[in-house]
């Protein structure tokens, strides 16, 4: 599917980046795979899992290239794109999926625990994307329309709320409105913008608060079934579909977005504080006023 493509995934040494470089590769795309080697919370490691990922491709057959800056950097999200068009001559797919975690209750969370969390996910996801669309629009107006594909990872975290990642969450949240953002401002230059939500094992798996019995049914659900889908978002079958977010896992695929207004109430002369209570009761009248309890909230989608 993605013979002569140029692809870029961040966080491609492990788990599901790893598994979206393989399969890209294997339909023919060069793979640009960025990891810089850190540990689960973000820290400096000497591990390089991104070359062993290269080597992987090489040896089947396909081309491959390590890099190892940190996404989130500005000029680091810029080497991304230079290693591609310099090393492989083009740039087609960048699938935005590095990321960190520094669980902790909001009470507890300190002010860096914050902030590098939602610099690896939201900044992560931003610098490249940014670089890339530049890099597109670019093209576009030289009259050599690249049909670039933008394929983002969120959580359903975002959504329903876990416990223990504020940071986290609120991070994969503003990873699903860039991605609609996005998507309306490229456009016109034939740049697809889309969002995946997916479950599987990895080094996240067991890690997340309140998911004790969770890893094990996420363990059933292996990270190659993810990046099908992945591989189809990067390839021109796809050119028609943006600005959408999609859950998957296991043999589950959703199509997925923002909730909508599920009560509503009109005041044909504006609210008054008299008003209000009223108002909010008859908008609870057949809703819960507590947050979803969880157990409901993992097991909405449909089992694997």
């Amino acid at each position: 599917m993605l013979d002569n493509k140029v692809a870029i995934v961040t966080g491609g040494g492990r788990g599901l980046g790893r598994s979206h470089a393989l399969t890209l590769a294997r339909e023919g795309a060069a793979v640009v795979v960025n990891d810089p080697g850190v540990t689960l919370a973000g820290t400096p490691s000497d591990e390089r899992p991104a070359e062993a990922v290269v080597r992987e491709i090489q040896g089947a057959g396909g081309r491959a290239v390590a890099n190892y800056a940190d996404c989130a950097d500005w000029a680091g999200a810029q080497s991304l794109v230079e290693d591609a068009l310099s090393q492989f001559g083009r740039l087609d797919v960048l699938v935005n999926n590095a990321g960190i975690i520094r669980d902790r209750m909001s009470f507890n969370m300190g002010e860096a625990e914050f902030d590098e969390v939602v610099r690896v996910h939201l900044k992560g996801h931003f610098a490249p994307s940014h670089h890339a669309a530049r890099h597109w629009r670019s093209e576009a107006k030289a009259g050599r329309p690249a049909a670039g594909r933008i394929i983002n990872t969120t959580s359903e975290a975002g959504l329903w709320g876990n416990p223990g990642q504020a940071n986290y969450a609120a991070a994969k949240a503003g990873i699903v409105g860039m991605t609609f953002v996005m998507a309306r401002e490229l456009e016109s230059s034939g740049v697809t913008v889309n969002a995946i939500s997916p479950r599987g094992a990895t080094r996240f798996t067991g890690s997340t608060p309140g998911a004790e019995g969770q890893s094990e049914r996420d363990a059933a659900m292996p990270v190659e079934q993810v990046s099908p889908l992945v591989a189809y978002l990067a390839s021109d079958a796809a050119a028609g579909i943006s600005g959408q977010v999609f859950v998957v896992y296991g043999r589950y695929l959703a199509l997925s977005g923002w909730v909508g207004p599920v009560e509503e109430i009109e005041h044909p002369s504006g609210w008054t504080l008299q008003d209000v209570p009223d108002a909010v009761d008859r908008l609870f009248a057949r809703h819960s006023r507590k947050p979803v309890p969880l157990e409901i909230a993992r097991d909405r989608a449909k089992p694997a």
